[in-house]
């Protein structure tokens, strides 16, 4: 599963790159900007390794857009797509290693201000060290040899000249395996950086020369969209499996300036880990233990239906999909949180009266078993520019309760666009 969703990622990259190189290479220009950043990795777990500075090398190679006549550059005042490639050298080489990150990203201006930018990416990351049992026990960080990984930073143009433009940033790292496999800490590590934009100045000309101030009404059309994917997550570290999740859902909303798609929706989840759980009359679900009812209907308590309200920035063929979930029904959870919250280590077999600490269903718990954001990437199979009344896209997403990773999924999806209306 991570494999497939690594190349997904990949071919979503070039896409990011080159999507709109086919009738606006004439007007956007390319951009190399080399950064170096250091900073400080939170400690995942207990005993973590005693571990120096984070440092990262990375080079971006962008489309700057503001030449760019398609609508949805126009509405977002020329921002940047490209591909991030870069080095990180977690300060511990014994124990942490050192990984390399593939990701694209996106760069817009912020606060009005062509000076201050804020620049989020999602990738792919190849880690050289992991957690081993025996010999590498205190890394709980990671525990596969790729993870998923998010960027969120702001940069600062302090200086310009006609060839490099200088930069000061901050910003945030996140590395997870998207629950695949357990321990899962992650890597959270907050960031300073210098980088240079490497312009060339001849392109910067022809683009400037052949660049036309289209300007475009405003419009809105309504949309119906209907998604199916499949994803796979573990249930615990004695549950340490791969198993299947499927998901259905469907949504209606409004898409504004043919960039910003606004809707509501709802969704259907069914966990195979859940529900063999229940099925095997393990531990927690036996006669007379506290979820022995799940057995009376256990593919609907391993269900997880809820209801959405999802932000996403269209980019032609490339979506950028923010969602929000609140479930309605997800009672397996229960299992889930009793297992992976108590002891660091939870056996398969729980005796009644053994002293094992499991989680408490606490308020903590219920904020989580609550909220469900998702995170994706999507690949429409006609640009959105061409307005289509149907279209097709597959998808890469990272789901989570809450801030914690909760399964990854790929996804096929159908959308109908109603009438478009000028406003």
């Amino acid at each position: 599963m991570t494999k497939n969703l690594t190349l997904l990622l990949f071919l979503l990259s070039n896409c990011i790159l080159g999507q709109e190189q086919e009738k606006s290479t004439k007007s956007s220009y390319f951009i190399i900007t080399p950064e170096i950043m250091a900073g400080i990795t939170a400690e995942p777990n207990t005993g973590f390794p005693e571990h120096e500075f984070q440092k990262q090398l990375f080079v971006n190679f962008g489309w700057e857009h503001k030449y760019n006549p398609q609508e949805w550059a126009y509405r977002l005042k020329g921002p940047r797509t490209g591909i991030s490639i870069g080095y990180s050298d977690f300060g511990n080489a014994k124990n942490l290693g050192t990984a390399i990150t593939v990701m694209p990203s996106i760069e817009f201006n912020i606060f009005k201000s062509k000076k201050l930018k804020m620049q989020v990416g999602a990738g792919i990351s190849y880690f050289t060290k992991k957690y081993d049992s025996i010999s590498n026990p205190n890394n709980q960080a990671v525990t596969t040899d790729l993870t998923f990984t998010v960027r969120a930073f702001t940069h600062y143009q302090i200086s310009s000249s006609e060839k490099i433009d200088w930069r000061l940033g901050l910003g945030y790292f996140h590395h997870s395996n998207g629950h695949t496999r357990l321990p899962n800490q992650g890597y959270n590590t907050f960031l300073a950086s210098i980088s240079a934009d490497i312009k060339n100045p001849s392109k910067l000309d022809e683009a400037t020369s052949k660049f036309s101030n289209h300007a475009y009404s405003r419009s809105i059309y309504d949309y119906l969209s209907i998604r199916s994917g499949y994803g796979r997550n573990v249930l615990s570290k004695s549950f340490n499996d791969n198993k299947d999740i499927y998901t259905i859902s469907a949504e209606y909303g409004k898409v504004f300036n043919n960039t910003l798609k606004i809707g509501i929706g709802f969704y259907y989840r069914f966990y195979k880990n859940y529900y063999d759980y229940i099925k095997n009359d393990e531990s927690l679900v036996q006669d007379g233990r506290e979820f022995d009812y799940f057995k009376e209907k256990p593919r609907w308590y391993a269900s997880n239906l809820g209801l959405s309200i999802k932000g996403e920035i269209l980019l032609n063929h490339i979506g950028i999909d923010l969602q929000f979930g609140i479930n309605l029904h997800k009672p397996a959870y229960k299992i889930d949180w009793r297992i992976n919250q108590g002891w660091s280590y939870v056996p398969r077999i729980i005796p009644e009266q053994s002293g094992i600490v499991l989680g408490e269903l606490n308020s903590k718990f219920k904020l989580k078993q609550l909220i469900s954001p998702r995170l994706g990437l999507k690949y429409y199979l006609i640009g959105t520019t061409k307005k289509p009344k149907s279209n097709i896209y597959i998808g890469a997403y990272i789901n989570a309760n809450l801030g914690q990773a909760d399964f990854t999924e790929l996804s096929l999806g159908y959308v109908y666009s109603f009438k478009l209306r000028k406003t």
